[in-house]
């Protein structure tokens, strides 16, 4: 990881960190170049962790469904970090529609709620974006980059 100076407030972005898919331990890699990034503008705690985690999900998503190579990318503004995660095939995945709040209401016989109760409704696949959508408060999502013959998929943190 190289110690590139962390963007201003002014919409400038920087490259994170840089992978392919024969890089070993890439998506922990990439959580702690974010996790570095972020402790320098100050975030700690459950904000950190629930952007760490976020950003884990578009990592997995990345390696899982998309040719290399891969990058992570901060972008600075007054009001939000932007963490994005690129790779090499332009289509925009398809999401699947997302529960209902009622799935999500805490059920008496049952410990928790929210996440654990998102968790359970979806099984063991096809969660990912859905934590995301609920860890970014639905300030995500993917854009295309047709010249370059890639994706972005996005997620904005706030800042405190």
């Amino acid at each position: 990881m190289t110690s590139t100076p962390l963007p201003a407030a002014d919409g400038t972005t920087r490259v994170l960190w840089r992978w392919t898919s024969h890089t070993p331990d890439a998506a922990a890699r990439a959580r702690t170049a974010l996790i570095c990034a972020l402790d320098q503008f100050g975030f700690e705690g459950e904000g950190l962790d629930d952007a760490v985690l976020a950003a884990s999900e578009l990592v997995a998503n990345a390696l899982e469904h998309a040719p290399g190579p891969y990058e992570m990318r901060l972008r600075c503004t007054a009001a939000e970090l932007i963490c994005e995660v690129v790779d090499r095939d332009p289509r925009i995945p398809v999401v699947p529609a997302f529960p209902a709040a009622a799935p999500f209401e805490p059920d008496p016989k049952k410990r928790g709620g929210g996440v654990d109760a998102l968790l359970e409704t979806l099984g063991e696949r096809g969660r990912g974006l859905h934590i995301v959508h609920q860890l970014a408060c639905g300030a995500w999502g993917f854009t295309v980059q047709r010249r370059e013959g890639a994706k972005v998929a996005w997620m904005a943190i706030p800042r405190a």
